[in-house]
């Protein structure tokens, strides 16, 4: 058993991309590996998801990827097309991860959640649903954890993978900042795929910027981020109309052709976008935060889940391979910091480039600088 960092015994909290990942990870380096998920159906919300390369290299190494092959997409580069004609504007490559792996592609969220459900059922993994934590002490000698069911359990580290309101930052981290508003929202929608679309596609026309990816080999993946000033809440009867009306901003026939096929089955979602960066550090004791617990980003650069799966990997890999625990998880932040306020950073300033219709040259440069960025090893 792994244990050079005196780690043995090991709580994930969240059961999402992030914290899959992390339970496969930490089962397979030979730690004794509690996951609790408070959903007890285990489900995964939302539309389509977009990934990079550098998402599909986690993929592969957790043994998920061949699979994903058969339900999912894999495209190389992007394209900015004119709202206008569909022309293509500006062809960006996605560059390569290496191991013969895509650029990019894209999956429905749900259908990537129940190939990670698989990958973690088929470890040593102890899943327990429908409940959680109620209270965490942190001790010289462990955490004490006890459970909305009445039981507790001691643990030698907790990570926390919650998400962008996680329960555990607010029992540990009480004094970090909420999550900011960025004064946008994006829509989503599941379409049939349109002819001629065959990598990820996007369009801006004014302050809307609109786009595509393909998610199997019959449907594509809409997206579309309109400016809102304030987080008010849009009836879901209204979500038909409302993105249709939004899609007539674009004279493009690509677009046109995707609003004449939206309908009640188009499983649209709307989201408000907020974004969230805890300072360092991110660990307090024996608790430490991964993914949108620590580092929620909008989805300019769709690369939310891709950070997120990748600091389950290296959170194992530093406890693994460190003396003492604290050294591990010092460790894991300062392989993590950089990249991940990259990620949120960027993915900011181009919302905010969005927001005030601003220099779409500087938005095509920070999209570039960060897709060879997010290719690089981590």
């Amino acid at each position: 058993m792994a244990a050079c960092s005196g780690v043995r015994k090991v709580l994930i909290v969240g059961g999402g991309f992030s914290g899959m990942t992390a339970a496969i990870e930490f089962q397979r380096a030979g730690f004794q590996v509690d996951l609790v998920e408070i959903d007890p159906n285990w489900r995964s919300y939302g539309a389509g998801i977009s990934l990079h390369g550098a998402t599909m290299r986690v993929m592969k190494r957790i043994g998920i990827f061949e699979r994903y092959l058969q339900v999912g997409a894999a495209t190389q580069g992007v394209e900015m097309r004119s709202p206008i004609d569909d022309n293509i504007l500006v062809s960006m490559p996605t560059p390569g991860v290496g191991d013969g792996l895509p650029g990019g592609g894209g999956v429905m969220r749900p259908v990537l959640a129940e190939l990670m459900r698989d990958a973690v059922r088929a470890t040593d993994t102890n899943v327990r649903l429908g409940h959680t934590f109620s209270a965490i002490e942190d001790g010289p000698d462990g955490v004490r954890v006890a459970f909305t069911t009445g039981q507790s359990a001691t643990y030698d580290l907790v990570v926390g993978a919650d998400g962008l309101y996680s329960a555990v930052r607010k029992a540990v981290f009480p004094e970090a900042p909420p999550p900011r508003y960025i004064g946008q929202a994006v829509w989503r929608a599941v379409v049939p795929r349109p002819q001629g679309v065959d990598r990820p596609v996007m369009w801006i026309s004014g302050k809307l910027k609109a786009g595509l990816n393909l998610v199997s080999k019959d449907e594509a993946y809409l997206f579309l981020m309109e400016n809102r000033p304030n987080n008010d809440f849009v009836d879901p009867s209204t979500f038909v109309d409302a993105l249709s009306d939004l899609l007539m901003q674009f004279p493009s026939p690509i677009l046109n052709s995707v609003r004449a096929r939206l309908g009640m089955d188009s499983r649209i979602i709307f989201r408000p976008l907020e974004q969230f960066l805890l300072p360092r550090p991110w660990y307090r004791g024996r608790v430490v935060l991964i993914g949108d617990a620590v580092h929620a980003t909008t989805p300019h650069l769709a690369a939310g889940a891709c950070i997120g799966v990748e600091d389950a990997v290296v959170l194992a890999e530093s406890v693994a391979q460190s003396d003492e625990l604290t050294e591990a998880l010092d460790l894991f932040q300062d392989r993590r910091w950089d990249r991940c306020r990259m990620v949120v950073e960027n993915s900011g300033r181009l919302g905010e480039i969005e927001v005030s219709g601003g220099d779409q040259g500087e938005h095509t440069r920070i999209m570039q600088v960060s897709m060879k960025a997010l290719a690089e090893a981590i």
